[in-house]
């Protein structure tokens, strides 16, 4: 072989392996800079996040389809939580879900614990004096009982006198202790009242029957009615529909327009209405 041609042949592989080299590092560097799929971000995230990046959510996860946990993965699941989740894709943001007691979660709120309440939580007069709120969905309530309403119940004015469970802290314990009230002024007997930190707690009475009746929101009592098939039924009518609240602290006008705009682009994308259908809550849309 002559020298020359064997140095020929050598300069044309180093060049052959440099080019494959350069087309190599090229699709590598496309791959970083090309995501698989374009971000859904369509709103500016909140400007006071508590960790940069990721909105983080109060929730408390024993409220059945809102929120609670899946007991196959360990991880929170729900409309509420989907919905959040959601919320802050729109804005590019990660979500960090933070369980917490439903009697506390507002003190824990404004004592910057997280970002945002997200809970299935009424909005009230009273509460509106301690938060800000982004209204979400519309829910009444009912009453749960055991198979057969052993006790004859059909509404509030039947539970005079009547053992009843109920989550603390909730809309449904203030109109339990107001049924009281009305009861003790007809000359009946109040109420007896059991007050449980967990919807789980509360409907584990029922099932012992260690109470008559619990009260929640309609859509709790209908997860939980196909949980315990042929143990429980539903008393009477769905009553008090009222707005549920995303909620923020008081005067947080950066996170309150955030979570405003976020809302209306899962509304307007039609994000909202699947996340409603998938769980059953058609009915509660606003």
């Amino acid at each position: 072989m002559h020298l020359s041609s064997f140095f020929s042949r050598k300069r044309s592989y180093v060049m052959l392996a440099s080019m494959l080299l350069m087309l190599l590092l090229t699709a590598c560097g496309n791959t970083n800079t090309q995501p698989a799929s374009p971000p859904k971000t369509s709103v500016a995230p909140p400007s006071n996040l508590m960790v940069p990046g990721t909105l983080s959510v109060g929730s408390e996860l024993t409220y059945p389809p809102k929120e609670f946990v899946d007991t196959a993965t360990g991880k929170p699941t729900g409309f509420d939580i989907d919905l959040i989740t959601a919320m802050a894709d729109r804005m590019g943001l990660k979500t960090n879900i933070v369980s917490t007691r439903f009697d506390t979660i507002i003190d824990d709120l404004n004592n910057k614990r997280f970002d945002v309440i997200i809970s299935g939580m009424h909005v009230t007069p009273a509460r509106e004096q301690k938060v800000d709120f982004i209204k979400y969905v519309r829910s009444g309530e009912s009453l749960l009982v055991s198979k057969g309403n052993p006790e004859n119940i059909k509404s509030y004015t039947d539970l005079c006198g009547k053992r009843v469970g109920v989550q603390g802290g909730t809309i449904q314990q203030d109109h339990l202790n107001a049924t009281s009230t009305q009861c003790t002024k007809s000359g009946k007997a109040p109420l007896e009242i059991t007050v449980l930190t967990s919807q789980n707690e509360v409907i584990n009475l029922l099932v012992n029957k260690r109470v008559d009746a619990t009260l929640q929101v309609d859509a709790v009592s209908s997860y939980y009615l196909k949980q315990n098939s042929g143990t429980l039924e539903v008393a009477g009518e769905i009553v008090n529909a009222d707005p549920e609240g995303i909620a923020v602290r008081k005067g947080d006008t950066s996170m309150n327009i955030a979570m405003q705009k976020a809302l209306d682009a899962v509304k307007a994308d039609g994000t909202y209405k699947k996340l409603l259908d998938k769980w059953g809550l058609s009915n509660e849309a606003i």
